[in-house]
């Protein structure tokens, strides 16, 4: 089927339930997220305390202090984004979202192609996670320093650091993807207690900086600590990919909503709030950091980082201390992106709409997880590591090409999202429904045009500014035309594969999207039958 579901101003059917029975999926995923749960696999994703702390130090060599303000204004655009999924996970609560909604919006060639260009970017966004370990671990033991010895370099660009990078990555692959297969209990509590030591570390990192100022937060008007020449602008776009590496992949709480209790009502709000949350605390951490740091001037923030504002201002116990909170979410974070990018494999592999299907689109009876596409992803991140263990500028590289991937595959929402209001603006937008309580589902009402619009502009804008072919981004060296334009030629071989794939398998013809109500209804008995019993939500 290569058209939209159906027109989105009806209501097909009069209604349906949260039960996939009804949906025409059968209930093979177990539901064991509740609500707080739900919150961390979208908080984990987006872990400030991982991201900021991995690009904190690249994003002030970009632009100096004031790189800060790229943070509120990537945080707005995301903002834009968010309230558009907030109302599509309402109507769609199903595993593989961006795969669905795209699908169900677009018709599902445009879908597919979304899905894909999704599943290549969470997988790189896993590696890009898993190396962030390198951040941290060795300032909390050099013992960690396993290439070169505890005495070699380990800042994420020099040759011992990159490679180091890429032996704990693998090593902390291993970990996810064990805790992934064992079930989504056992997943929803470790992102959990990550999340838990992740919020508590914020809090306590922000008021510990805060009560050690080198200076006040005016700093943050001016681009002290820049070292480039000539025009500011264009060092200003590219410190921004700090803050677009942060706040993505709040949408994973809809890749949980077929796992998620009552999902018509928890998801759209826990996408939300995963969002805003990272929004407010890595801005205080940004801020906070820059007022604490030792100096603005000698180099050692641009090669440090947090890390070493940390060890530096409270010495080396307490700084060691609430550098382990930092290691415990890199672990929830690379746990939670994997898992995302699991159940979009698996959306999509049910549809017999990826290679090996068959296997990819199974559901273990045991642990009620797709074991099959858990270690599909943590392999396909692994070998992102090691194909690049000798490349100086696999942090830079990586994190800015998955992140372009993600905003690629957002635009593939945002846009058919946006025809379609427009299209179907005088019959009264997307349809309504009821969750699970019976309030109405989370709807922009007569702002979703605008809203819708603004964010498709902002996502355009950052995805030309993320594949830009910045030499201090994707080359390091700065004698290698093929890495200064490895983004542009990574996804136009990654379209090229899937197109190929797409037309041999004559896709167009043979996937065929099962419906999904946009409302919920009471499930019958025989629904409620398939659901998993006993599991209260974690």
């Amino acid at each position: 089927m290569s058209r939209p579901e159906l027109p989105l101003a009806q209501d097909p059917g009069g209604g349906g339930t949260t039960g996939h029975a009804l949906f025409g999926y059968q209930q093979e995923l177990r539901r064991g997220v509740g609500g707080f749960a739900s919150f961390a696999a979208g908080f984990s994703f987006v872990s400030i305390l991982t991201t900021v702390f991995q690009l904190f130090g690249l994003g002030f060599s970009l632009g100096g202090a004031a790189f800060f303000w790229t943070w509120p204004l990537v945080f707005a655009g995301q903002l834009l984004v968010a309230l558009c999924f907030a109302e599509l996970a309402a109507r769609w609560p199903i595993s593989g979202a961006i795969y669905q909604w795209s699908s169900r919006l677009a018709g599902t060639t445009t879908g597919w192609f979304v899905g894909w260009i999704m599943i290549i970017g969470q997988i790189l966004t896993v590696a890009a996670a898993a190396i962030a370990a390198q951040a941290v671990l060795p300032g909390i033991w050099s013992g960690f320093q396993i290439v070169g010895g505890p005495g070699a370099d380990p800042s994420v660009g020099s040759p011992t650091g990159a490679q180091n990078a890429v032996l704990l990555g693998c090593v902390l692959l291993v970990i996810t993807t064990v805790v992934n297969i064992l079930g989504i209990r056992q997943m929803a509590a470790a992102t959990s207690f990550g999340v838990t030591v992740e919020i508590i570390g914020v809090l306590a990192l922000v008021l510990i900086l805060f009560f050690l100022p080198e200076r006040g937060p005016q700093v943050v008007a001016h681009p002290t600590g820049w070292a480039g020449h000539g025009g500011y602008f264009g060092a200003f776009l590219a410190s921004s990919l700090m803050a677009a590496y942060v706040m993505v992949g709040f949408d994973s709480a809809g890749e949980l909503a077929e796992e998620t209790h009552s999902p018509r009502r928890t998801t759209p709000r826990t996408i939300l709030r995963a969002l805003i949350t990272s929004g407010v605390g890595g801005a205080l951490l940004i801020v906070s950091g820059l007022m604490a740091a030792g100096s603005l001037t000698d180099g050692q923030l641009a090669a440090g980082g947090l890390s070493w504002v940390l060890t530096d201002r409270l010495g080396g116990v307490l700084g060691r201390l609430l550098l382990c909170c930092v290691a415990v979410a890199v672990f929830a974070c690379t746990l939670a992106v994997q898992t995302s990018g699991a159940r979009m494999m698996y959306s999509m592999a049910r549809e017999g709409a990826l290679p090996f299907h068959r296997h990819l689109g199974k559901v273990s009876a045991r642990t009620g997880t797709p074991i099959t596409t858990s270690i599909v992803v943590g392999v396909g991140a692994a070998i992102a590591l090691v194909v690049n263990i000798r490349q100086s500028a696999i942090f830079t590289a990586l994190s800015s090409l998955c992140i372009a991937l993600l905003y690629l595959a957002y635009l593939g929402v945002t846009v058919p999202l946006l025809v379609t209001r427009i299209r179907q603006r005088g019959s009264g937008g997307l349809p309504v429904g009821v969750d699970e309580t019976g309030r109405p589902l989370f709807s922009l009402g007569r702002w979703g045009v605008a809203v819708n619009a603004l964010a498709v502009l902002y996502q355009a804008g950052m995805t030309v500014n993320l594949i830009w072919p910045r030499a201090e981004i994707y080359d390091l060296t700065g004698g290698t035309w093929w890495l200064r334009w490895s983004a542009l030629l990574f996804i136009g071989l990654s379209l090229a594969a899937g197109a190929g794939y797409f037309q041999a398998r004559r896709l167009h013809r043979r996937i065929e999207l099962r419906h999904v109500p946009h409302t919920h209804t009471e499930p019958t008995l025989d629904a409620q039958a398939v659901a998993e019993p006993a599991c209260g939500p974690v």
